[in-house]
């Protein structure tokens, strides 16, 4: 019987063995070190015991200090992999990720590369409210020179945190709060996979499903009860929101001619919107039905457990979505 591990675990061998492999990777971050816990999530722990306090380091409570220092050591020559403990707080590290890390290596005509990986986690459902929540990643593709990175299984987040820490420019590897516990195969040692590239987990003939993160686990639970009732979904688990890889989509789509979008992030000006864009410039005579979208509301994320249930995203919109474009139906 094949070894599964949990997200939590594969987060923590992704780290221990690129820490390994290399002396140049450290890491910074709140409460991170075995003297503070291992992290608020246990994913450091036992690194600083293995590796040293001086690779392992605890840091103050200030997320622009965390991510400058990361900025300043990768422009030394270290491959920095800094926590920020939930996604909301790299708002207060703006700065540092937008206008220095994201852009130092075009500011410098190409001289000098910012070789960070920036760990955070959020995701909508326990009851944690506005400010610690939130979904932002369409705000950082929206930022050119920095690649974003959303893991969907345990072997998936090993291979992509591995290849974020090796890549030569600043990434953000986004991890999901509620999914944290879940099992899933553990893949050989040093494993990787490329960025940038999405993946084609089920081939269909119908409908193409396109999405990342928390909603995979959802259509791996619908796609057999759709295939009951005759409907073929293709789906395609993007792992790197950014950069998009267009042709993957675009051949699916072409192929199906339909079409659903899905991401827990709210609705508007998010990265269903730049997915169905794509899609109807390089596939738009292939089209069926248009293409369809499923996300969260466009409200700031509820503290009360059943407003905040109002706000997610749902499975059943997502099986809906998925109906109606079958039908050719244009709203939803």
């Amino acid at each position: 019987m094949s070894e599964t591990i949990t997200f939590t675990q594969a987060y923590n061998r992704a780290l221990d063995e690129a820490m390994a492999a290399d002396s140049s990777v450290i890491m910074l971050g709140e409460d991170i070190g075995d003297k503070e816990g291992g992290g608020v999530f246990k994913v450091t722990g036992g690194l600083s015991t293995k590796y040293g306090d001086a690779r392992v380091r605890t840091t103050p409570i200030s997320e622009q200090a965390i991510i400058g220092a990361a900025i300043g050591a990768s422009l030394a020559g270290m491959k920095p992999v800094a926590e920020i403990m939930l996604m909301n707080f790299v708002t207060v590290a703006m700065d540092m990720i937008v206008n220095h890390a994201a852009k130092l290596r075009f500011m410098s005509g190409g001289q000098t590369s910012v070789p960070i990986t920036i760990r955070t986690r959020t995701g909508a459902g326990i009851g944690a409210g506005g400010q610690h929540s939130d979904m932002l990643e369409a705000w950082f593709c929206h930022t050119a020179g920095i690649k974003v990175v959303v893991p969907s299984t345990p072997a998936d987040a090993i291979g992509l945190l591995r290849a974020c820490i090796e890549d030569p420019d600043p990434c953000l590897f986004i991890e999901d709060a509620l999914t944290r516990t879940l099992k899933g195969p553990a893949p050989e040692a040093n494993y990787t996979l490329p960025l940038g590239k999405a993946h084609v987990e089920q081939e269909g003939s119908d409908v193409t499903f396109i999405s990342y993160g928390r909603p995979m686990q959802d259509i791996r639970q619908l796609a057999p009860k759709l295939a009951e009732d005759g409907i073929s979904v293709e789906i395609i688990d993007l792992r790197t929101v950014s950069p998009l890889d267009t042709e993957t989509v675009v051949n699916s789509v072409k192929k199906t001619g339909r079409a659903v979008i899905a991401h827990e992030a709210v609705r508007s000006f998010g990265v269903g919107a730049e997915v169905a864009a794509r899609i109807q410039e390089h596939a738009f005579a292939e089209l069926k039905a248009p293409v369809l979208r499923v996300a969260s509301r466009d409200v700031a994320v509820p503290f009360s457990r059943v407003l905040e249930q109002e706000f997610l995203y749902k499975a059943s919109e997502i099986e809906a979505a998925i109906r109606q474009t079958m039908e050719g139906s244009a709203t939803r």
